[in-house]
Parts: C-alpha cells; sequence; structure tokens
C-alpha cells in the first residue's frame, strides 16, 4: 500500500500524534478489509515521522492493532513536511 496518514473522513487531520495514528490505522485497515486482508497479513511497515520523539506515543497506538506476537518488521525515519502537515505517515506491505 502506499503511504497513509491520519486523515479522518471529514476531511481534517485529528490533533496529536496517537490520534494521527488511531485514524492511520483505521483507514489502513479499512484498505485491508476491502482486499480481504487484516493486520495479521502485514509482513512490513515503513514509518515516517515528523518528530522522532513522538516514536514511543506513536507505538502505543501502533502496537495495538497488529495479532499478538506478530508484528511485522518495520523501518522510521524523520520526515519533515509530511502532506497536509501530518504528524505521521505509514506504507504498509501485505502478503495476499
Amino acid at each position: 500500500m502506499s503511504g497513509a496518514i491520519g486523515i479522518a473522513p471529514n476531511g481534517q487531520l485529528p490533533q496529536g500524534i496517537e490520534a494521527q495514528t488511531k485514524q492511520m490505522m483505521d483507514n489502513i485497515a479499512a484498505v485491508l478489509t476491502r482486499a480481504g486482508l487484516g493486520w495479521g497479513d502485514v509482513f512490513k511497515c515503513t514509518v515516517m515521522l515528523d518528530n522522532m520523539a513522538d516514536w514511543p506515543a506513536f507505538n502505543r497506538a501502533y502496537v495495538p492493532y497488529f495479532p499478538a506476537g506478530k508484528l511485522p518488521a518495520r523501518s522510521a525515519f524523520g520526515a519533515d513536511g509530511l502532506a497536509l502537515g501530518a504528524l505521521i505517515e505509514l506504507e504498509c506491505m501485505a502478503y495476499a
């Protein structure tokens, strides 16, 4: 999947890294579901954070989406200037 941000159905970004992460994960879950997949099918994620200091808060919101013991491989980097001023962007690969 291409990179996703936490844009809400109303076209706005929620306030804060945890809220944006949860919305982003829900957005990705919808794409996975439409493809007949789930979080257990995701094997690699690339995380782009506007501020690397947000890593712990991002992780708190990110980890619960995956089945216990089945976190995908991931890499992360700091990125300045994400789309629409987002605090986080996530790109995932899933096995279909």
